[in-house]
C-alpha cells in the first residue's frame, strides 16, 4: 500500500507594497522555498546562501515587504535548486 505523499502548503506572500515578484514562500528550520508571480519555484538554503541569509529571508517573508528585491540585489542565483 503506498501512502500518498505530503504536499507542501506554501503561504500567500503578503506582498505589502502591491508589486513584489514573490507570490508563496514555505520556510523550514534551514531553507525558504520561494514561488513567483510567473511560477518558477525556487529553495534556497544555508549551503546555497548561508544561513544568515536564510534568516534574512525568513525575516522578509513573514513581513510580507522587500523579499523579491532582497533576492535580486542580494541573493540572486545562489539558489539551490530550481524546482520549476
Amino acid at each position: 500500500m503506498n501512502t500518498p505523499k505530503r504536499t507542501k502548503i506554501m503561504s500567500r506572500y503578503k506582498n505589502v507594497d502591491g508589486k513584489s515578484t514573490v507570490a508563496r514562500y514555505n520556510i523550514t528550520k534551514d531553507a525558504v522555498t520561494i514561488q513567483f508571480t510567473d511560477h518558477s519555484v525556487y529553495i534556497y538554503n544555508n549551503q546555497s546562501v548561508g544561513p544568515e541569509t536564510i534568516g534574512k529571508m525568513r525575516t522578509l517573508a513573514l513581513a510580507g515587504k522587500g523579499l523579491g528585491t532582497f533576492i535580486t540585489k542580494n541573493v540572486k542565483d545562489r539558489y539551490s535548486r530550481k524546482v520549476r
